[in-house]
């Protein structure tokens, strides 16, 4: 269910006045919103997965709009980290801001507006957003904000239900998602590699740095050849297969780092990082993995008036200016530019890992850093950590450019980050963390289950008999 770009889309909309790419238009206001897809996902699971309707799933979020929460200091912070963007717009800043201002802590969310779009939606289905009475509200408000949806571009959304991405790995049966998502295929071929290797009698520098060679040469790929299954030709068998990946596995010194120049060149495009996940597993043993987005924190920041909620800004994942370095100076790949009804590739990597006895759900947001947090997760699992601490892992990250390795504060002692540099990498220590990571295991021997969300939120965690 992933968005996709209105007809009408129109590269020029992303240039400024000089000609160069618009970082404005691309992630703020109405230009920016690609046609939702949660709607109709939605709607097609309870149709086709759900046991219950979908009128009587939605009725906690119909309750919580039109009642109200109390927002905790995490989403006060990102209201805050976009205040100037949402009081651009006057529904925006009416739904969002009090006075003009960040909300103060005590202050009650609620939209009667969005209440009704769940009502519609739970009555109707998918006709309830995507036709009708709330389609021409938001084609009407969309384009009388400069943007260029159409009636059509809604009427013809539609669900792609696609094989996922399947694997094993050190006896464990890996699910995971397939294109225009990039982490199933860049998670198969990590592994691929690392299967080559026993990773659990090698010190952590050796471990660490074998790690962060596989996540060079995955994100390279991923630049390269990925993009909407629908429009562009992948080479998704022999990227996904364990003989590329002895290739690719032949090239990486034992000791020292591959600079990524002397691997074929590619710039991958800056992917955005408010991303949602939540793992399941229930009492019948059904699984669910299900990641989703609205790009940046509260999208575009752009709310069509009389709809409650805001508008994604996904155009920014495409390669939206072909040739053209975007205003972080990385230029993005044709695989991946945008055109009418194409999805924009994405780092989402919601994944199963199912083993002889025990079942992992694991997935996380945290933007192009999605896929490396979970195939490190993935790791721990089969490694026998408890979701518990697989969630509160310090993490470290690669993505083939720049050529670093970012690593969470703690991620490394100083004598890791001495021996890593001595290989030749590059080490550089952030001073936030990222994810908000949930995993859930199943011991189908005991039957006890795990349950863990990432300390780094709002976190909980259980067991369950």
């Amino acid at each position: 269910a992933r968005e996709t770009a209105p007809a009408a889309v129109d590269p020029k909309d992303y240039l400024g006045p000089d000609g160069k790419p618009s970082r404005d238009h691309a992630i703020n206001g109405p230009l920016s919103a690609a046609i939702p897809g949660e709607p109709a996902a939605l709607a097609w699971l309870a149709e086709h997965y759900g046991q219950l309707p979908l009128a009587r799933s939605l009725a906690p979020a119909i309750r919580l709009a039109r009642d109200g929460f109390q927002p905790d200091a995490r989403m006060l912070a990102r209201i805050g980290a976009r205040r100037e963007v949402i009081a651009r717009y006057p529904a925006s800043a009416a739904l969002y801001l009090v006075d003009g201002e960040v909300p103060r802590a005590g202050w009650t969310f609620k939209s009667a507006d969005l209440a009704r779009v769940f009502e519609l939606l739970a009555r109707h289905g998918h006709d309830g957003f995507y036709r009708g009475e709330l389609a021409n509200t938001l084609v009407d408000g969309v384009r009388k904000a400069g943007g260029r949806w159409s009636l059509e571009d809604l009427a013809a959304y539609a669900v792609k239900e696609r094989a996922p991405i399947a694997f094993d790995y050190r006896g464990y049966h890996i699910v995971t998602a397939s294109p225009p998502s990039s982490g199933g295929i860049a998670l198969a071929e990590m592994l691929n590699i690392l299967s080559g290797y026993r990773l659990d009698q090698l010190d952590r520098v050796h471990r660490v740095h074998l790690i962060v060679e596989a996540m060079r040469r995955a994100y390279r790929d991923r630049a390269e050849y990925l993009g909407d299954p629908d429009y562009v030709s992948m080479p998704v068998a022999e990227l996904t297969s364990p003989l590329y990946a002895a290739g690719l596995r032949a090239s990486i010194h034992p000791d020292k780092a591959t600079p990524s120049a002397l691997l074929p060149p590619y710039m991958a495009p800056l992917e955005s990082t408010h991303t949602t996940h939540f793992s399941i597993i229930d009492s019948a043993g059904n699984m669910v993995s299900a990641t989703q987005t609205v790009n940046l924190p509260f999208g575009s920041g752009f709310v069509v008036p009389g709809t409650g909620f805001v508008l994604n800004d996904e155009m920014d994942d495409f390669a939206l200016v072909a040739g053209k370095p975007n205003a972080y100076g990385l230029v993005g790949g044709e695989a991946n530019a945008p055109r009418p009804g194409h999805r924009p590739l994405s780092s989402m990597t919601p994944t199963l890992v199912i083993g002889k006895e025990r079942t992992g759900v694991i997935g996380t947001p945290g933007g192009s850093r999605i896929i490396t947090m979970v195939l490190e997760g993935v790791l721990a699992f089969i490694d026998g950590d408890t979701p518990e601490q697989i969630v509160a892992r310090p993490r470290f990250h690669h993505q083939f450019l720049p050529d670093v390795i970012s690593a969470e504060p703690g991620a490394f002692t100083p004598a890791e980050v001495k021996a890593l540099e001595a290989m030749g990498h590059v080490v550089s220590e952030s001073e936030r963390r990222w994810g908000f990571m949930n995993a859930v295991s199943w011991n189908r021997k005991t039957g006890q289950m795990h349950a863990a969300s990432d300390p780094r939120g709002t976190s909980g965690s259980g067991r369950v008999k």
